[in-house]
């Protein structure tokens, strides 16, 4: 599978400089953040939520879990985690589970933890499971235009395990 070619002319569209990284295969965020060298907080990962019958983008960073009450309370009525199934009609041109952080390229709204909005840049799976993009955050907000909302928690890594 290749990289969404509507993905790579939103961000030459909006001017957004970016650097398109390259690495093994890798499926989990924190795996694909290692094989990109890049810290998790870093790491924009994307998880799809369910509420009503509305699907939700979530970007967290990779060292981060979402937190379905905090976010319960910001969209005003339960939500729940979307299986693979339930949602990749959504993104045709992505491989399962690779898709980027850009929903507004797929009419989903988009909510972003707000500790990723501290970082100066993310990364992010660009649709595969071997290329990633690196990009400002600024102009990734810019693009995007997500709600920016306290609605993840930090993993703590278990001691001497």
């Amino acid at each position: 599978m290749k990289m969404p070619k509507r993905l790579i002319d939103c961000l030459d569209e909006n001017k957004a400089s970016y650097e398109i990284l390259r690495h093994p295969e890798a499926v989990t965020a924190q795996r694909i953040a290692q094989a990109e060298h890049v810290k998790g907080r870093r790491h924009a990962k994307v998880v799809m939520v369910k509420s009503g019958a509305e699907h939700l983008m979530i970007v967290l960073p990779a060292e981060h879990l979402i937190d379905l009450e905090k976010l319960a309370k910001i969209v005003g009525q339960d939500v729940s985690l979307e299986s693979e199934r339930e949602f990749e009609s959504l993104f045709p041109d992505c491989a399962a589970g690779a898709m980027p952080p850009f929903g507004n390229l797929y009419g989903v709204p988009t909510y972003v933890d707000k500790s990723l909005a501290e970082e100066d840049y993310i990364v992010f799976e660009a649709g595969t499971h071997t290329e990633a993009i690196k990009v400002s955050y600024r102009d990734y907000e810019k693009i995007v235009k997500p709600q920016v909302k306290d609605l993840a928690i930090k993993i703590h890594p278990m001691k001497g395990v």
